[in-house]
């Protein structure tokens, strides 16, 4: 069986003729492979191929220096979920998810940056969009609930010019 200690990636920008040499030269080395993936905006600086001792499998370790990763639309959704952990009535529930995914995408768009005229605009059909909630105090734990769960301020956007 043959063994690869270290592997250096020299470009990560590589063809993929040049990954699928590489994964096909670890099969024909009888090597358990399971595929990963990498983020186009994944910077590598290095990476190692060990083999463990007592089995075939190959595990694969890489150290990056890459940019922080934004969390996904669900990690946003879960956040929400655990901040406000009471039943929303269905008519508003189904808006709501879909202004946090609409809000998601925005803010963790790379050209993002808070503008209080937007912020003013988003607070403003949030409330149209709630009026008739049964429970004011809710509807504004819900509020904090949502901005929160974007990792953003809830006060910065019920300021006031």
């Amino acid at each position: 069986m043959t063994a690869i200690t270290s592997l250096s990636f020299s470009a990560v920008n590589q063809s993929s003729s040049e990954r699928n040499t590489f994964v096909s030269s670890l099969a024909s080395r009888n090597l358990s492979f399971e595929g990963f993936r990498l983020r186009s905006v994944f910077s590598c600086h290095y990476g190692g191929v060990k083999a463990s001792n007592s089995t075939s499998r190959t595990a694969i370790h890489c150290m990056s220096t890459s940019t922080d990763v934004p969390p996904t639309v669900s990690e946003t959704k879960s956040n929400f979920l655990k901040a406000y952990k009471r039943p929303i009535p269905s008519i508003y529930n189904t808006v709501l998810q879909e202004l946090i995914v609409q809000q998601h995408l925005m803010r963790y768009k790379k050209t993002y940056l808070y503008d209080p005229v937007f912020g003013l605009g988003l607070v403003t059909v949030y409330d149209q969009l709630m009026e008739g909630y049964p429970s004011d105090e809710d509807r504004e734990a819900i509020f904090q609930a949502y901005i929160k769960a974007l990792k953003e301020d809830p006060e910065q956007y019920r300021l006031v010019f």
